[in-house]
């Protein structure tokens, strides 16, 4: 023992401790798990005893969100290590776990499968590049901004390039896209608040705030972090189960991956003959007919709105000379009043009749072949050529704006400050791929599932006997879901079938014909996968404002406690901000996200890569380069996305570049971002000798120590 180091001491004294501490967490989480499977099957009893649904999805909302708030409350600090980076003792697995459900946003968990549903192969793009991020989060980034020991990603930048110019454009870049983020989480939120409760979707937007707050308001990242463990196991269990049972249902074996290809045939079997079927066809005559109506009407569209009016007042009047039902006099006089009062309404609502119509005048209710790879026709004319190409140039495009995206994401780099050492911070990416392998390797066959359910089970059904989740789904947002009888023979045709991509997973118990428990499951495992994500980036919204901002910039001299305090303060007022956002209903949760990821690529991938890898990459470079990629990024979506126009008033042609889409904004944003940094560090002075010389001790492991010391100390 007499020859045994202090340091040495020291170390295996921390390494004692962490096993200790990791083996409590075991027992911990173990006891948890258990404790959940026992929950959800006491309820499955009491609602075959009779519990009403309306109670179930209740106490499914109360217990989980009741669960997050002790988690959060037990978690509560005002240390600074704690609140920021949980104090730089999470577990590898635990981490990976943490960064799995902080992953598994709403995005993943709601609207993964219902992309697949209703692109078939186009929405394996965001599987492939989402995944593929991870790889290079382990490669490049996680375990080198390990070893600098910072708390943010701004913070990075700031002791990487020197002076708080490049600090500021990180805050601004993480806060972009950290709010693009979380509104879509909030949306989540709200749309699984108003299912489980029966409120309206707006209020539901608030009630599921609280829940996020109780998550992160009082215990920072050491809170989150516990409760992202915890919400991780709750969301794969609710997303396996029904996935599992229909694959039982359907072929007996309770594995659905591996079933996947099997079905998959089914459904382009039951495609060719919903082509060719006369009743499909009646409907999109039906669809393609109100198109051109809608369009003659933009023709002429002041003697449209006054025959629009005639016609809703006679009908008005006719119901009230034949003693037609109250409730058809009320529908009649509430669409007269609902008619356009204004030619620039009325052309508005012409056009977007004319464009929901031609949408809808297509086989497969609009939806390619499941199995097609591209649109169009590589060996077909050039229209088809082109679209082809366009196409795969798109797929392409969007893989790869979600893969660097991934890579840069401040809330997902955050993670990996938290771990023990940088070896674990290494380990905890393969944990969190493995994670997020789970739920992604499920997604394609859930898909599938439930599309063979649909058209084969749903389909040809008459209007009266159509399944009761229909009708549920459509009191909670008839945009998510409507069937209408447009060729009125009384039986539903995939084309007079509307859904939603965002309800497909929470529908899914209800499509199965599983009991009602496993549905208000589902939705809780939804919520703490929205909850999750959400907590996560608005710690970064307001660790971004309070640490980098605030103490790094305003008052380097603040104590600790009043950092923790105003960056709780920040978390309440970013939180509030985005709820109000989201209760707007601005765009669909995936472009929102893939809007999110387009802003991170942009903004951070290149000025982290580059101040990673190469000593001479100046501040003067990553400054010009991060705007040029942002603002390249911003301006090609504010000019080509359809809501970001009506927002910014623009009325210039959709100019695309190469035909690549706005989703896609970043395959732009990201190479000029690289051009300009490398450029501009050539004709700019180099950094300074202990900058260099602290990339050399972050880039090369033989150099002692985790953690260097950062340029201010």
């Amino acid at each position: 023992m007499a020859g045994i180091t202090p340091n040495a001491a020291a170390a295996g004294s921390s390494r004692a401790a962490n096993a200790a501490f990791k083996s409590q967490l075991n027992k911990v989480y173990t006891w948890y798990t258990g404790g959940f499977i026992a929950f959800v099957i006491v309820l499955a009893v009491l609602e075959q005893m009779g519990l009403p649904r309306s109670y179930i999805g209740f106490i499914f909302l109360l217990a989980t969100v009741a669960l997050y708030a002790g988690i959060g409350i037990m978690s509560r600090t005002t240390d600074a290590a704690e609140y920021y980076v949980a104090g730089r003792r999470v577990p590898a697995v635990y981490n990976g776990m943490a960064t799995g459900a902080d992953w598994m946003s709403a995005a993943s968990f709601i609207g993964m499968a219902g992309t697949l549903y209703l692109t078939g192969y186009g929405g394996l793009a965001f599987i492939m590049g989402w995944t593929g991020g991870y790889c290079l989060v382990a490669l490049f980034l996680a375990p080198y901004l390990r070893k600098f020991g910072q708390f943010t990603i701004p913070d990075f930048l700031g002791e990487r390039y020197g002076g708080n110019l490049a600090r500021f454009i990180g805050i601004f870049a993480a806060i972009l896209c950290s709010f693009t983020y979380v509104v879509a989480q909030i949306y989540g939120v709200g749309l699984i608040t108003a299912r489980l409760s029966g409120l309206a979707f707006e209020i539901g937007v608030f009630v599921g705030l609280g829940g996020i707050l109780v998550c992160s308001f009082l215990g920072g990242m050491r809170a989150v972090t516990w409760t992202q463990v915890a919400q991780y196991i709750i969301l794969i269990i609710a997303y396996m189960i029904p996935v599992v049972w229909l694959s039982v249902k359907q072929t007996s074996v309770p594995v659905p991956q591996a079933i996947y290809g099997a079905q998959l045939q089914k459904i382009t079997a039951k495609e060719a003959q919903l082509k060719a079927d006369p009743k499909e066809l009646e409907v999109i005559a039906a669809f393609k007919q109100r198109a051109e109506g809608a369009d003659a009407k933009l023709k002429d569209v002041p003697a449209a709105m006054a025959a629009d009016k005639a016609a809703a007042e006679q009908k008005l009047a006719d119901l009230k000379g034949a003693n037609a039902p109250l409730a058809d006099v009320q529908a009649a006089e509430k669409a007269l009043a609902a008619l356009p009062a204004t030619e620039a309404d009325a052309k508005k609502a012409y056009t977007a009749a004319k464009t929901a119509n031609e949408a809808r005048a297509k086989p497969l209710a609009g939806m390619p072949p499941h199995a097609q790879q591209y649109a169009g026709d590589p060996n077909g004319d050039e229209k088809a050529q082109k679209t082809f190409d366009d196409s795969r140039r798109n797929f392409l495009a969007l893989v790869f704006c979600l893969m660097v995206g991934t890579a840069a994401l401040p809330h997902i780099l955050m993670r990996y400050y938290t771990t023990p050492s940088v070896k674990e911070a290494r380990e905890s990416v393969t944990w969190s791929l493995f994670f997020i392998f789970l739920l992604y390797f499920t997604a394609p066959a859930l898909a599938v599932l439930v599309k063979f359910e649909v058209f084969n089970n749903v389909v040809g059904t008459p209007f009266d006997q159509l399944p009761a989740w229909i009708a549920n789904w459509a009191r909670v947002d008839p945009t998510l879901m409507s069937v209408t009888d447009i060729n009125k023979d009384g039986i539903l045709q995939l084309g007079e079938m509307k859904i939603g991509g965002d309800i497909i997973v929470l529908a899914t118990p209800e499509i199965g014909g599983l009991p009602y428990v496993v549905s208000g499951m589902v939705a809780a495992g939804g919520l703490a996968a929205a909850l999750s994500t959400a907590d996560g980036l608005l710690l970064t919204i307001a660790n971004a404002l309070s640490h980098d901002l605030y103490y790094k910039m305003i008052d380097p001299n603040a104590s600790t406690s009043r950092r923790v305090t105003i960056s709780k303060i920040l978390l309440l007022v970013v939180a509030l901000a985005a709820a109000y956002v989201a209760s707007q209903k601005p765009a669909d949760i995936l472009f929102l996200v893939s809007a999110a990821f387009s802003f991170a690529a942009a903004g951070f991938f290149p000025a982290l890569v580059l101040g990673i890898f190469w000593k001479r990459a100046s501040s003067a470079g990553a400054v010009l380069g991060m705007i040029a990629g942002l603002g390249t990024t911003m301006y090609y979506m504010v000019h080509n996305q359809p809501w970001l126009r009506g927002v910014f008033g623009i009325t210039d042609p959709v100019s695309l570049w190469f035909g690549i889409q706005p989703i896609s904004a970043a395959t732009f944003g990201v190479p000029i971002g690289f051009a300009v940094i490398i450029i501009v560090s050539l004709f700019t002075p180099a950094p300074n000798k202990k900058v260099q010389e602290l990339i050399e001790h972050v880039r090369y492991p033989n150099l002692r120590g985790d953690t260097v010391k950062s340029l201010g100390t």
